[in-house]
């Protein structure tokens, strides 16, 4: 094959999982599609070991070995937010934009639901998409000075109690602004506002929002709000040298460190950006009440345009 005609073959990753038989019965019809439009579906080697009893493997790649991520496409991801997650993993640092496929529970992430599959395909074949890119927060953990991680989240960032309630001191830019016992503190994007801070209290942040968010989960203060800064700002959680047991570092609930007492964990913008592919022109507010299943009608019922409330 030459250098032009190698250029010419489309690669599209597929990221999946075997845990449900819609999504192994989404992933054997996608993988099935692409080939018969020549498109070479890609899988990252866990997939597609996995995936071997149910696919002819040799018809994929493999992901690293026989396809670099720069000569990617566009990544197809069937599941839910959790395996968008780790799409983004894999895909880090690429300009691979993601397709994701609802095959899960609420799926804020998703771009599609399972039963627009054959439409979603149709359309990523015919590169019928705009592409959003997303916030993301390098992450970095020190301990008497050394590093003991250093990371990156599309959602979150979570530092929390392993046994017992954590003191924490919490500050921004470099000053303090509050200390407290709590169970932890998030810290996350306007893509992780509908996440775990959203469980946590904190407020829906719309995605194109430039801002990072800390919420305190179950802490003990009468200072408890949720603080929401600018993307200029940094961010920081020491857990406080008195604390009886350690805490852990959680980065979009898949990487993972301990912290020990007098740990301080800091979080800024990062210059790197997650690329996701959007099919669906609605609003941001119209996702917010399909995915949430929000009440906009009301309890008084309809009124006549024009009129307002008594």
């Amino acid at each position: 094959m030459t250098t032009a005609q190698r250029e010419s073959v489309r690669r599209i990753l597929v990221v999946s999982h075997t845990h449900r038989q819609e999504a192994v019965s989404a992933t054997i019809e996608v993988v099935s599609a692409l080939r018969d439009a020549g498109v070479v579906p890609v899988l990252e080697a866990q997939d597609r070991a996995e995936f071997a009893p149910h696919l002819e493997i040799s018809q994929t790649a493999q992901l690293g070995t026989d396809v670099a991520v720069v000569d990617l496409e566009v990544a197809l991801v069937l599941g839910g937010d959790g395996t968008i997650l780790r799409a983004a993993e894999l895909l880090r640092g690429s300009e691979c934009p993601i397709v994701g496929v609802n095959l899960g529970h609420v799926g804020f992430l998703a771009e599609m639901e399972s039963y627009d599959l054959s439409s979603t395909l149709d359309r990523v074949l015919r590169r019928d998409y705009t592409v959003e890119e997303r916030l993301t927060i390098d992450v970095r953990a020190t301990c008497d000075g050394e590093v003991i991680a250093d990371t990156w989240a599309l959602n979150e960032a979570s530092v929390e109690k392993q046994r017992r309630m954590l003191e924490v001191a919490i500050g921004v830019d470099g000053r303090p602004v509050s200390s407290f016992a709590c169970d932890g503190v998030v810290l996350a994007t306007p893509t992780g506002s509908t996440a775990y801070a959203f469980s946590a209290g904190g407020p829906v942040v719309w995605p194109g929002v430039q801002a990072m968010l800390m919420v305190p989960i179950a802490a003990h203060a009468l200072f408890n709000r949720p603080l929401v800064t600018g993307t200029d700002s940094e961010l920081s959680v020491r857990i406080l040298p008195e604390n009886v047991g350690p805490g852990v570092l959680w980065c979009d609930g898949r990487r993972r460190t301990e912290l020990p007492a007098g740990s301080v964990v800091e979080v800024r913008r990062s210059p790197l950006s997650v690329r996701l592919a959007r099919l669906d022109e609605a609003v941001f507010s119209d996702r917010l009440v399909r995915k949430f299943h929000l009440p906009v009608s009301g309890w008084r019922g309809s009124r006549p345009p024009g009129e307002g409330v008594a």
